[in-house]
């Protein structure tokens, strides 16, 4: 059974950060980019960040590109989403995401709909 289990949400003060962290069991996501994705209550969910299987490249929303950081370990089959210079607007449940695009571009890694596999989300509290 393949699972995607995040960890790592809570609450944080405006300014602070956290580290968000998958978990993927029942197969090797070696080859499957992965990606992170976040919903805020009434809104639509948005993608964050992703990387590729290789773990070469990686792609970032220009809400998020410069404090947060994405980054896999091949060998654990993970993937984590450092968060810095958090923001009230950044107050959403997160989501962890697998999938293997034919081609990889922003515009590709983006959508949620290349993704296979999804987590059950944790929430991410930042106070004013």
């Amino acid at each position: 059974q393949v699972q995607l289990v995040e960890s790592g949400g809570g609450l944080v003060q405006a300014g602070g950060s956290l580290r968000l962290s998958c978990a993927a069991s029942g197969r090797t996501f070696s080859d499957y980019a992965m990606g992170w994705f976040r919903q805020a209550p009434g809104k639509e969910r948005e993608f964050v960040a992703a990387i590729r299987g290789s773990g070469t490249t990686t792609y970032y929303a220009d809400s998020v590109k410069g404090r947060f950081a994405i980054s896999r370990d091949k060998a654990m089959n993970t993937v984590s989403l450092e968060m810095n210079s958090l923001k009230p607007e950044d107050t959403a449940v997160y989501y962890c995401a697998a999938g293997r695009p034919r081609f990889y571009n922003i515009v590709v890694m983006s959508n949620p709909e290349v993704y296979e596999y999804w987590g059950q989300g944790t929430q991410v509290t930042v106070s004013s």
